[in-house]
C-alpha cells in the first residue's frame, strides 16, 4: 500500500521529492514532530485564484463531505500504523510527553498525529474519542474551508483574517471535549472571530502550529499582535510556518526568500510572546519554502541564521523543542 505521502514515497527511504522523510528529518537534527492528516477534495478547484493589484485572493474552499473526509482519515491512520510497523522500531507514534521523552532517549523517532480540519468527525462527535484512541493528539479545527464546528480562513493578501462568523455551538463543544480528552486544539487556519471563540472556551494554552506575524506579511493566514497577545497570556506556542507567501512583506511566492526574512518573525514573536513561546512550524510538504532551507534536511541553515541574528543557545533549544515539550505537557495531560 501507498504510505501517508501523496506521491507514494516511502518515509523510511530517502527522497528528492517533497520536504521530509526520515533520512533527511534526521540529518537535519529532528527527533519527530506533528504529523497531519487531512482530506483533499474529491475534485480540486478551478480558477479559484484572483490576482489583485498589490496581492492575491483565493475563493474559500468548499465544505468537504464528512463520510469522504473519514475514509481518506481512516487510511492515513492506516498508513501512520504499517510505518510504524515497518520501520522495526526506528519510528513510534507517540501519544504523550513521556513517550515523545522515552523516544529521543532511545533514539527513536516520535511521531504526534495530528488531524487538519475535523471533517471526519460527526456532529455528536463519537469520532473524535475513536480517534484519539488510535492515536490522534492534535486537531485543526479547521482547514481553510467551512464545516460544522466553525469557519476557516481563505488565503488572501493584503487582508485581516477578521473574516466571517466564529465556532458554531458544536465547534464550542468541539473545544471542550478536546480538552477533556486532552487533545491539543491548532489555531491555524481558523478566521479571527474562531480563534477569540477558542480563547474564551478552552482551558489549555492557545496554539497555532504553522503561521507567521500578520504585522509584517498581513496574509489571512498570519496573527495579528491582538492574537499574538492572547497567546502569550495562555502561555500557548506559535509554530513559525516556513511558507515563503507567509513570510514575505510582499507574499510573493518565491523560494529565493533569504532566511533574514524567516529569521526576522522569531525575533518579532520573541520580542511580543516571549521566546518561551514561539517554536518551529514548518508546513513541510504543505508549502513553498526558502531555497536555503530546501528540505526537513536544511533545517540546521535556519538555526545558524538564528544563532547569528543573536538568538543563543538556550533560547534555540527552546525555539527547537524545549517549548514544544511544555505546550504538549500542558495540553495532553
Amino acid at each position: 500500500m501507498k504510505e501517508y505521502r501523496l506521491d507514494g514515497a516511502d518515509f523510511l527511504q530517502r527522497s528528492t521529492v517533497g520536504h521530509v522523510d526520515l533520512p533527511r528529518a534526521l540529518e537535519g537534527g529532528m527527533l519527530g514532530g506533528l504529523f497531519a492528516m487531512g482530506a483533499l477534495p474529491e475534485q480540486p478547484p478551478e480558477n479559484d485564484l484572483t490576482v489583485t493589484e498589490n496581492g492575491y485572493e483565493i475563493r474559500l474552499a468548499e465544505a468537504l463531505d464528512p463520510a469522504y473526509a473519514m475514509r481518506e482519515i481512516t487510511k492515513q491512520l492506516a498508513a501512520f500504523k504499517s510505518l510504524e510497523k515497518r520501520s522495526f522500531g526506528k519510528i513510534c507514534i507517540a501519544t504523550n510527553v513521556t513517550e515523545i521523552e522515552n523516544a529521543r532517549r532511545d533514539h527513536v523517532f516520535a511521531m504526534v498525529l495530528h488531524m487538519e480540519g475535523a471533517e471526519a468527525i460527526s456532529s455528536d462527535l463519537h469520532e473524535l474519542e475513536d480517534l484519539f484512541c488510535s492515536g490522534l493528539r492534535s486537531l485543526g479545527l479547521v482547514w481553510s474551508r467551512p464545516n460544522i464546528f466553525g469557519h476557516g480562513v481563505p488565503f488572501a493578501y493584503p487582508r485581516s483574517p477578521d473574516i466571517g462568523p466564529g465556532l458554531t455551538p458544536i465547534g464550542m463543544r468541539l473545544v471542550k471535549e478536546c480538552n477533556r480528552l486532552g487533545v491539543m486544539i491548532d489555531l491555524s487556519h481558523l478566521n479571527e472571530n474562531g480563534f477569540w471563540d477558542v480563547a474564551r472556551s478552552s482551558t489549555a494554552p492557545l496554539v497555532a502550529t504553522h503561521t507567521c506575524v500578520h504585522a509584517i506579511c498581513p496574509s489571512t493566514r498570519n496573527l495579528t499582535d491582538k492574537q499574538l497577545d492572547a497567546i502569550r497570556e495562555s502561555n500557548g506556542i506559535v509554530g513559525v510556518n516556513l511558507a515563503v507567501n507567509d513570510i514575505r512583506p510582499d507574499a510573493h511566492l518565491d523560494p529565493d526568500t533569504s532566511l533574514d526574512l524567516v529569521v526576522r518573525h522569531f525575533v518579532y514573536l520573541a520580542d511580543r510572546v516571549g521566546v518561551d513561546r514561539v517554536g518551529l512550524g514548518s508546513d513541510f510538504d504543505g508549502a513553498t519554502i526558502p531555497k536555503l532551507i530546501g528540505d526537513a534536511g536544511g533545517l540546521q541553515n535556519l538555526f545558524v541564521a538564528l544563532k547569528e541574528s543573536g538568538f543563543d543557545d538556550p533560547s534555540l533549544r527552546k525555539i527547537a523543542s524545549e517549548n514544544w515539550m511544555r505546550v504538549l505537557r500542558l495540553s495532553l495531560g
